[in-house]
């Protein structure tokens, strides 16, 4: 197995199950997304683009955060049959648990977290929560991390 070009970052693992489970289950990631959807979603991404390009403003990080970005992608359109909106949904809700995964190393275990505990922790306003919310929704409904 060819090593990916994230596989020297700590969250490699949580990376390479979000971009499976996105190949696998993209509908999943509609659903969560949306049911994960609220006015926090969008301020805690755009917080955490700052930390994420910091994070990968070396290049071996950078190249990990594009390339892992552009696979993302490539899963999403994969799913046949699947309308825009659909897949904004689904690829948004993947990169955003890419960007976090990617920008914060102590933050995988949010994935396998219990549901109701990551909602609270998202609700104090963490960003991280926040946009690993659908992935924990996700984890939790398939309990299959690669």
């Amino acid at each position: 197995m060819a090593l990916s070009k994230w596989s020297h970052l700590p969250n490699a693992k949580h990376i390479d199950w979000v971009l499976a489970s996105l190949k696998a289950n993209p509908e999943k990631w509609e659903a969560a997304r949306t049911a994960a959807r609220d006015a926090a979603w969008d301020a805690a991404k755009d917080a955490v683009w700052g930390a994420a390009w910091d994070t990968t403003y070396d290049a071996a990080r950078y190249t990990a955060f594009d390339t892992a970005f552009d696979a993302a992608r490539d899963a999403t359109r994969g799913a046949a049959g699947w309308n825009a909106a659909a897949f904004d949904t689904a690829y948004e809700a993947a990169t955003d648990a890419i960007l976090a995964l990617i920008a914060y190393d102590d933050c995988a275990y949010m994935i396998e977290s219990e549901v109701g505990e990551l909602k609270i922790i998202a609700a104090f306003g963490d960003t991280r929560a926040i946009l690993l919310l659908p992935a924990c929704i996700i984890f939790n409904e398939t309990k299959d991390l690669v």
